[in-house]
């Protein structure tokens, strides 16, 4: 079952998802040396990577020993103002002493199938791991968010990387902007130690209950694909996201 964490609002919860950062980074590197961090584009992650650069908890993480990666991106340059990468540079990158090698961004420059293909290599390489089924070696977080329709990373409604079983990347294309994205599929979300989903605002909440609540019927939900085989899966919303929920822990 999920674990559902509701904050009372919107910098409650950015600080919230910012001190889970701060733990599981801890935890990854004192057991296996380094930490692999999937970062999710928006607004309401945005807020906790800028908590994660302040004076206050940016100490707290040894950025040597972490790698970033993307859940992912769309196919625009780098200096693009809609670029996940970009957002998370200005936000956190620029401001910690992590090494440029430990950057994996997902060249959304490319064509996207051949972006897509160069990240699961990078992947690949950066896990160890070569097999054709579902990887050994794991990410040891991926943030998330929710979109009004229900996706997840870039996993539409109706879109065939949801029911990916082989691919970790796939691209896809976004009808709600007219743009391919590149996208981690659930094949290697699934296999991450801790995924944590990232909600804000009264304008998910319906979808939220959906998700959670919900038959499931992940091509017209992805976000429901979203079933860690053996990590831990972790809902990190506030009052307004959750006010359609009837299972929630105590707010803070």
């Amino acid at each position: 079952m999920p674990e559902i964490e509701v904050s009372r609002d919107p910098p409650a919860l950015a600080s919230a998802v910012a001190q889970h950062v701060v733990a599981c980074a801890a935890t990854a590197i004192a057991a296996r040396g380094r930490c692999l961090l999937a970062l999710a584009g928006g607004s309401t992650p945005r807020a906790a990577y800028t908590l994660l650069a302040s004076v206050e908890l940016a100490h707290r993480i040894d950025w040597a020993r972490v790698h970033v990666l993307w859940g992912d991106e769309r196919c625009v340059p780098p200096d693009d103002a809609r670029s996940n990468y970009r957002m998370a540079a200005k936000a956190l990158l620029d401001h910690v002493p992590l090494p440029p090698a430990n950057i994996h961004r997902i060249r959304g420059e490319d064509e996207p199938a051949l972006a897509a293909a160069r990240y699961e290599q990078q992947l690949r390489a950066l896990l160890n791991d070569d097999r054709p089924e579902a990887p050994v070696g794991t990410l040891d977080l991926v943030l998330l968010g929710l979109g009004d329709d229900g996706h997840t990373a870039s996993l539409f409604p109706g879109g065939a990387a949801v029911h990916e079983t082989i691919r970790w990347v796939a691209s896809a294309f976004a009808d709600t902007d007219g743009l391919w994205r590149v996208t981690l599929t659930p094949v290697i979300i699934n296999a991450a130690r801790n995924v944590s989903f990232v909600v804000s605002g009264v304008t998910k909440a319906e979808r939220l209950h959906e998700v959670l609540e919900g038959p499931r019927r992940p091509q017209r939900v992805p976000a429901q694909a979203v079933n860690p085989t053996r990590g831990r899966l972790r809902w990190f919303v506030d009052e307004a996201a959750a006010s359609r929920l009837h299972q929630r822990h105590g707010a803070h």
